[in-house]
């Protein structure tokens, strides 16, 4: 069928017979149920989802049936599908009611969908298809409208319990926890963590199954967001801010704006620099790391997986460099951007740096590159930064500045060719000749039992 014979969403009035209405879904619920006030007993079932049609127009659809109807019709499709609806019912927006939990669209209308009158089905047509799919990169709101999260951050709890647009960077995705209610209702919540070229990691908390599948696809460091509508709340247990994805919500993947763009290629620069991991504090340390790795099952793993992966390794230090110049050891790097600088710099060489244009902000820290060993192999050049550096060695970069030459070669010996227990994320690296980059999160001498007790573990292992 041509796509002329749909009705466009900017057209479309109550009056419409028999109406059929093709767009791309951008946003969804998940399915929810209430008592029926006229059957006792009986649970009605509903969920909604907005689809778009052209650059400026986009409408909320509502679906309403019995538990059989409604979940088989929602798992049919998701976000990103393009869809066409037979014969909806055409209504006037209550912005009292249902509205108020839906995403603020520019049609006058919704669009109710029913088994005994309406249909949807998954769009066929190429050319449709082909018209529909550059749709889910546009913002449904001025893609110049949003708080970057320095914003978010400066404005504290100010902000608290308003509804903004994020434009931010995907910087890890956390694992969905499962719990269940005071009232016996399975939930599940799911963090990620973004991050722009102001702030180095902010909370996004997921809770519905649909936003949560969605972010499961993405790339951290490769996918940017804008986030119409995310909720804004001062959440005491951080002492911070934090936002919520909720049913107003609407995330566009990678947009397709100049803003968006920018912080595509700085999100690249930074995460192939490893800068981004100069941000793991220790506190950082995923309490789930509980997985014991020997030398070559972490290369192993690496070379089949193409994610970031955690494991603790009780391996020896193989080489710390201590006792080299202070300026191998301690580094300066771009306060906004984490590029390495020389102490002379004026300005950052970062040419995606927000900062460049400005006077160099800069910090020093510990830079140092580990090998670690144990009877299976060596991991070379792993990154030891500030902070998890200046826990490990016990001491600040002013103090490591004061050290004697013979005080560091002592503080070196306290951790060269010593068993140690050490925490790592393994991250695949293009720039590195073994394709993987290591990064200590935590470091310490090891518990001799311990190591006995893992260690048979691991050569028990198939």
């Amino acid at each position: 069928m041509a796509a002329q014979t749909y009705i466009s969403i900017s057209e479309l009035h109550p009056n419409f017979s028999h109406p059929r209405v093709a767009g791309i879904i951008i946003g969804k619920t998940d399915v929810r149920s209430f008592p029926d006030r006229k059957n006792v007993g009986v649970d009605r079932f509903t969920f909604s989802f907005t689809i778009k049609d052209s650059p400026d127009f986009f409408i909320n659809v509502s679906a309403w049936g019995n538990d059989g109807y409604i979940n088989g019709l929602s798992n049919g499709f998701s976000t990103g599908d393009c869809v066409i609806i037979e014969n909806p019912l055409v209504t006037n927006k209550d912005p009292d009611k249902g509205d108020r939990y839906c995403p603020t669209t520019p049609s006058l209308y919704r669009l109710l969908v029913s088994e005994a009158h309406s249909q949807v089905c998954l769009c066929a047509d190429l050319g449709t298809i082909d018209r529909l799919l550059p749709l889910i990169h546009l913002p449904v709101k001025d893609s110049r409208d949003f708080y970057s999260l320095a914003d978010i951050v400066a404005n504290g709890q100010k902000l608290d319990g308003t509804v903004i647009n994020i434009l931010a960077a995907v910087k890890s995705i956390g694992e969905p926890k499962q719990f269940t209610t005071s009232d016996r209702r399975e939930g599940q919540r799911l963090e990620v963590k973004l991050f722009d070229d102001s702030v180095s990691s902010f909370p996004l908390v997921c809770w519905d199954r649909e936003a949560i599948q969605l972010v499961q696809t993405l790339i951290p460091k490769e996918t940017v967001l804008f986030i119409s509508d995310a909720k804004i709340s001062f959440d005491s247990f951080r002492s911070g801010m934090t936002a919520t994805v909720n049913s107003k919500t609407i995330i566009t993947v990678n947009p397709d704006t100049r803003e968006a763009s920018l912080l595509f290629s700085y999100a690249k620069e930074v995460s192939e620099s490893g800068a981004l991991d100069q941000d793991e504090k220790p506190e950082d340390v995923p309490d789930s790391i509980t997985d014991v790795y020997t030398v070559s099952q972490l290369k192993h793993k690496a070379q089949e997986n193409p994610e970031a992966f955690f494991g603790i390794t009780y391996s020896f230090v193989s080489r710390l460099d201590l006792d080299s110049s202070v300026s191998k050891v301690i580094k300066a790097r771009c306060s906004r951007c984490k590029f390495l600088v020389t102490e002379d710099a004026q300005s950052c060489s970062n040419a995606s740096c927000p900062g460049r244009d400005q006077p160099l902000s800069a910090t020093a820290g510990f830079d140092l590159l580990v090998d670690f060993t144990d009877h299976t192999g060596t991991l070379q050049a792993c990154s030891l930064r500030s902070p998890v550096a200046e826990k490990t060695l016990g001491c600040t970069t002013e103090e490591f500045t004061r050290l004697t030459d013979d005080e560091r070669t002592v503080m070196k010996w306290r951790f060269l060719l010593e068993r140690c227990k050490i925490y790592v994320k393994i991250v695949p690296s293009a720039k590195h000749r073994s394709g993987t980059r290591g990064v200590l999160l935590d470091c310490c001498l090891a518990d001799p039992g311990e190591v006995k007790q893992h260690m048979s573990a691991l050569l028990q292992r198939p």
